[in-house]
């Protein structure tokens, strides 16, 4: 087991990472090394009230094959003192922005590299109050081999969607059921009777991938503004997280895995989508489209004509990212479940602190009609911490 506890380590492991990412035919944009260099660049919190600390681990086999990174970090509320709450988990404490939290290992080393993870992390137990497991697969769900050390509370699952690809489109379309066809017949004949002429860019050159994701940011943005319709977040809001998106897509466009979908009307860039390249498999990303052109379908237009793309050019499969909704299940996928589940490490002082976490964060949702069951909670909490204040003392 090996300590990666500083930027420096995490990039000496460069080449070794990339080689670990080849034995997954399932990898996830979100294991690669460019998103976790790229993560821990932008995202970190070093405030008074709030610090993040790098606690990543890479286990090895006894000849010294790497078998899996775990990218987790440390955050601890507030930065210092005896008070401290100290939460482990993976890189991913963003709006969204990573879809997928967990470790990248070996393919068939799951088991193994859990128990060891699992094992070792109890070893450092006086360094952290509990520990958030994410993107566990079925193999290590809460209730198997985690569970040797304590309890996991299961907290969510996040479901994503897996597009098997045939050899032609026209395969593809023809097994797809009724709704979607129409969906698909309507966005084109509506283009055609207007006369608009429509072309999608592929964009990957990494001179061109800056310019393409502004493109994307815009689209994103007007689409999260658009009202009257189903609601969707800006997950690129922030500066910061717009920053770690330009730098995430420059480094993985470095090595041909980037790619920006762009749908064009007339000239006019219309709708986006933002995919990645890895192995046989196209992971689409977010998206936006100009409400203007919305009546026109464009965005179901750009997922077709993606697809049509990733069939040409050999993919096995297109990953149509996480979320159940409408969008992605008509195309009748195949569902890919991860989970997540807390561990508290086994003390009395850890017990008390997550007591303590989960009453302040409950009072912090409760909205002004609840301001006695806010009191009773905060009240909770403030006792929570005279009792650790009291050992602390």
């Amino acid at each position: 087991m090996e300590k990666i506890e500083s930027l420096e380590a995490l990039h000496a492991l460069e080449s070794e990472w990339r080689e670990l990412e080849g034995s997954r035919v399932d990898l996830l944009p979100f294991q690669t090394w460019e998103w976790s260099v790229s993560w821990w660049s932008h995202f970190p919190e070093a405030r008074a009230t709030l610090r993040d600390s790098l606690f990543a681990r890479a286990l090895r086999s006894g000849s010294g094959e790497l078998l899996a990174v775990a990218p987790l970090m440390l955050t601890e509320r507030p930065a210092f003192g005896p008070l401290r709450l100290r939460q482990l988990h993976f890189f991913g404490a963003d709006p969204n922005v990573t879809e997928v939290r967990g470790l990248l290992c070996r393919s068939g080393s799951e088991r193994e590299v859990y128990a060891a993870l699992a094992e070792h992390l109890q070893a450092e137990r006086d360094r952290w109050d509990w520990m958030l497991w994410s993107g566990l697969p079925a193999l290590v769900e809460p209730g198997s081999i985690l569970e040797k050390h304590g309890e996991v509370r299961p907290v969510r699952e996040i479901s994503a969607f897996i597009l098997p690809l045939p050899s032609t489109w026209e395969e593809l379309r023809g097994g797809l059921k009724r709704n979607i066809k129409e969906s698909l017949r309507k966005g084109y004949n509506s283009l055609e009777r207007d006369g608009h002429t429509f072309s999608l860019d592929v964009v990957r050159d990494p001179d061109q991938i800056p310019g393409a994701i502004e493109e994307f940011i815009r689209l994103h943005t007007a689409r999260a503004e658009l009202d009257g319709t189903v609601r969707h977040p800006n997950v690129f809001d922030s500066p910061v997280a717009c920053r770690f998106l330009r730098d995430v897509s420059q480094r993985m466009a470095r090595r041909d895995v980037t790619r920006v979908f762009l749908l064009r009307i007339g000239g006019t860039v219309v709708a986006a989508r933002v995919g990645f390249a890895l192995g046989g498999v196209l992971y689409l990303y977010y998206s936006g489209y100009d409400p203007a052109w919305g009546r026109y379908s464009v965005m179901t237009t750009t997922l077709a004509e993606t697809i049509k793309h990733a069939i040409a050019e050999g993919f096995r499969e297109v990953n149509l990212s996480t979320g159940r909704d409408v969008s992605k299940t008509r195309w009748s996928p195949r569902e890919v479940v991860y989970r997540e589940g807390i561990q508290i490490a086994p003390s009395q002082r850890s017990k008390i602190a997550f007591t303590t976490h989960e009453y302040a964060a409950r009072a912090a949702r409760m909205g002004p009609v609840n301001t006695v069951l806010r009191a009773v909670l905060a009240r909770r909490a403030a006792l929570a911490v005279a009792v650790i204040q009291s050992w602390a003392g």
